[in-house]
């Protein structure tokens, strides 16, 4: 969601109320030279409340008890006890002194030994366990789940409540309230609570969720915010070895490669809920890596985890995240099972991590009760639906809340219903949260009309010069069952106006059966990618790039009208038919598509006319999405594609001049690497049957801009290659900053490397060739050509810079053997 600007959405909302904590203390820890001591550890004396100590030393630990005490301890000094004079103490300075040693545990100082390390003795026999604890030695559970989301304002000042920006709104600043795991100064904008049945089968390893209530403070409907959530927030298992956070993959302390970057140590030993529990804190052996430090109470006999808290440490490479903070309890089910009963987690969203910045605090906290286990539900009661919402989950009145809830709301949360509801009576708010949301959506809403995209609004190419485009769609709400959309463009060079209508309409929302059409007259350059679809409004980023390099005059003149009917009886998988009439035409007198019109190989025709009828199946596993209307929006996660394209060409049909058959393969593999990174793999395959000309044939997507543009070849230039059959594949891979966070002189840069590699094997026919009557040469890639990128991404953190060099084909007149390329984006 950051890569669509919702942040400065979080920023311009507000609200109030206070509950003041008993206990609060806040400082840094030092040694005798007063150097900062990482990662030590701060307790309330007499409890098992605490926290670690950051990077620099500092800590904050508050508690709604009352304690007179707190108890600081590191591996190497001894331990020291702090009387609380007062129930606020900030600014303390606490000085660790002498090293010690004790007789049962062996103590070790900065880096842990792997050898002789008691905790690690432990930390083995949680992995021997892990698959013994929790829901999964049962054959089916079931379970109820309260989740509630809660966004804040925090690190409020005095200057930031008298910003101009705040001018008669100043009545959400009246009470505030202090973190619990920062100390920073915050106000509650925004609060999302939700019910759920949970149920799940072992054997068939299956899980449903069903949403039973879900209730928001009112600035989006319910249905688009549980989306959201789901995808700023992944669900995660603690004995897993790796975590999914933000896009991010960290290392679980309690992976079964913990010990390689993580310094373990057992510090204690006590009674938690009547289970005699070990206490382990453990901490990053290096920085810039992504990975946790804090604590975990483990059970001397199931060796489950009966509580952990863990915070990711500020030098780990993720940007506009300044702070993660996670809780997990457990209790014990039948003296040996331990089941999660609670999860909270903070992050603190931030321009950068400098401890003065603003930010925008993440809450989460998920509650679980009334589990029970193997009862059995037929297979099909697991299947997913493919378009289905109960609207009347949204709608649950105050006495439902206050009856089903697992916990009750405080006084800072129940503020937020009543303030939201005054704030969007105020005109300069309503304006603030239009603005912001024009910067995500690309588009300004008029009552039930989008104008935009905004980002589309000027463009250049050589054809038609710098080009103006005004365009829009209805829109009456995110579920909409039909939508239009059009556009109209103007050249100032070629002086014509361009223009693309389109419709669609959900027939049924049961199966999604989805008719549509269109018409469009466009220059467009064809060549930008080798699996096509007949997107009447589709119109791909190489058309109209304002920077290019060198000269590229071989655009097309594209009338293209299309229907089609699509249903997706499967979640995930859609299938779809369709009429398409094209005609081609060279928009550049510099570029031809012409093409011998009879068998003595003498009559050229330059347009190109074409009746076509195709089927496509696609198939998307894992895909996540926003809506139940006739567009939705992709959740941000990971997904394989698989799509197939089969188009019969007719030769007479609307006066079409040619008749073929083409086939058409896509297949699209992410692999998640741990902490390693994010591999892509893709994979295409074509062949047409039949003679065509220049026009329908397909063109290797080469990229003349100065951007990386995916699917196409860096060091290629448009109509370089030519074939009517092909296969490439191209590989990329994100090490997420993995190799330079060894690299002491770079790590603070958190740059990341990436590396790829593209090739492609094509050719010809001699009935194609024989065809061509253009005066381009055709030329295919018989022997597979390839070429290979390195780069680096999370430049100032929104930058990336790839050099990509070619492979072969290297003595071809013009070519690119040597190419930069650059992309800006917002990423985690």
């Amino acid at each position: 969601m950051l890569k669509k600007l919702v942040f400065p959405f979080l920023f311009v909302l507000s609200c109030t109320s206070i509950i003041s904590a008993q206990t609060k203390v806040g400082g840094v820890v030092v040694d005798k030279k007063n150097q900062p001591i990482s990662y030590a550890n701060i307790v309330f004396k007499g409890s098992n409340e605490g926290t670690v100590s950051d990077e620099n030393g500092k800590f904050y630990l508050e508690s709604s008890k009352t304690y007179t005490a707190i108890a600081i301890a590191f591996v190497g000094y001894t331990t020291k006890d702090v009387s609380l004079a007062k129930a606020v103490n900030y600014n303390m300075k606490i000085v660790l002194e002498g090293e010690i040693e004790l007789q049962e545990v062996v103590i070790f100082k900065g880096k842990t030994s792997k050898k002789n390390n008691p905790a690690l003795a432990i930390l083995r026999k949680i992995w021997e366990r892990k698959r013994k604890n929790g829901l999964r030695i049962f054959n089916q559970y079931q379970y109820e789940k309260y989740e509630k989301i809660e966004f804040d304002l925090n690190t409020i000042d005095s200057a930031f409540m008298k910003s101009k920006i705040f001018k008669g709104m100043e009545f959400v600043f009246n009470k505030m309230d202090t973190s619990k795991v920062t100390g920073k100064t915050y106000l509650p904008i925004f609060i999302n609570e939700s019910l759920y049945d949970v149920y799940g089968d072992n054997k068939i390893n299956k899980e449903k969720e069903i949403l039973k209530a879900n209730k928001n403070s009112g600035l989006s409907n319910g249905e688009g915010v549980n989306t959201f959530m789901k995808d700023l927030y992944n669900d995660y298992n603690i004995y897993n070895n790796h975590l999914t956070f933000f896009d991010k993959s960290f290392t679980s302390p309690l992976s079964t490669t913990g010990i390689d970057v993580y310094n373990y140590v057992l510090r204690d030993s006590a009674f938690v809920d009547n289970k005699w529990c070990y206490n382990i804190d453990f901490y990053p052996r290096r920085k810039n890596e992504l990975t946790f430090k804090g604590d975990f109470w483990v059970n001397d006999s199931t060796f489950a985890i009966k509580t952990i808290n863990m915070a990711v440490s500020k030098s780990a490479n993720i940007n506009w995240v300044k702070d993660i903070y996670i809780e997990q309890e457990f209790d014990v089910q039948n003296d040996s099972v331990f089941l999660l009963t609670r999860d909270y987690m903070m992050s603190d969203f931030a321009f950068n991590k400098k401890e003065e910045s603003k930010g925008v605090y993440g809450k989460r906290t998920t509650l679980f009760r009334n589990h029970k286990f193997n009862e059995a539900k037929p297979d099909k009661f697991y299947k997913e639906e493919v378009n289905f919402i109960d609207n009347a989950v949204f709608t649950k009145d105050n006495d439902y809340w206050e009856k089903h809830r697992f916990e009750k709301l405080n006084k800072d949360e129940v503020g937020v219903y009543k303030m939201l509801d005054t704030l969007k009576t105020i005109k300069k708010f309503k304006q603030m949260y239009n603005f912001v949301t024009v910067l995500g959506s690309g588009y300004i809403n008029y009552h039930n009309f989008d104008y935009g995209p905004i980002f589309s609004t000027f463009g250049y190419n050589v054809v038609e010069g710098w080009r103006l485009r005004v365009g829009g769609r209805t829109y009456f709400g995110h579920n909409d069952k039909w939508r239009l959309q059009g556009y109209t463009a103007y050249g100032f060079q070629d002086n014509k106006f361009k223009y693309g209508l389109s419709g669609k309409w959900m027939i049924d929302t049961k199966n999604r059966i989805i008719i549509s059409g269109g018409n469009r007259r466009d220059v467009e350059q064809i060549g930008a990618s080798l699996t096509t679809t007949n997107d009447v409004l589709g119109r791909s980023f190489a058309s109209s790039s304002v920077f290019s390099s060198g000269s590229n005059g071989k655009l097309t003149n594209i009338n293209l009208t299309s229907a089609s009917i699509e249903i997706e009886p499967v979640k995930n998988l859609i299938f779809q038919t369709g009429f398409s009439y094209r005609t081609l035409e060279s928009a550049s007198p510099t570029f031809s598509l012409d093409y011998y019109a009879d068998d003595t190989y003498t009559n050229t025709k330059s347009l190109v006319k074409q009746s076509e009828v195709n089927l496509q199946v696609e198939y998307t596993p894992n895909k996540k999405t926003s809506g139940y209307g006739v567009e939705r929006s992709v959740v941000d996660n990971p997904y394989s594609r698989f799509f197939v394209n089969y188009s019969q060409g007719f030769k007479g049909l609307l006066k079409s001049d040619f008749d073929y058959s083409r086939l058409q393969l896509y297949y699209k593999q992410p692999i998640l690497i741990g902490p390693l990174g994010r591999t892509n793999l893709t994979m295409e395959l074509g062949k047409t049957f039949g003679q065509v000309p220049l026009g329908l044939m397909s063109v290797i997507p080469g990229n003349q801009t100065y951007f990386v543009i995916g699917n196409t070849f860096s060091n290629l230039n448009f109509y370089e290659f030519v074939s009517d059959r092909y296969a490439t594949l191209q590989w990329e891979h994100n090490f997420q900053g993995r190799l330079f966070s060894r690299i002491p002189i770079m790590k603070k840069l958190n740059w990341r490397e990436i590396i790829g590699a593209r090739t492609v094997y094509g050719a010809i026919s001699n009935e194609n060739k024989l065809l061509n009557a253009s005066g381009l040469n055709y030329n295919a890639p018989t022997t597979p050509y390839w070429e290979y990128s390195v780069g680096i991404g999370n430049i100032f953190k929104v930058f990336r810079i790839d050099a990509s060099f070619r492979g072969n084909y290297r003595d071809m007149p013009g070519t690119n053997n040597f190419t930069i390329k650059g992309e800006f984006g917002f990423y985690f």
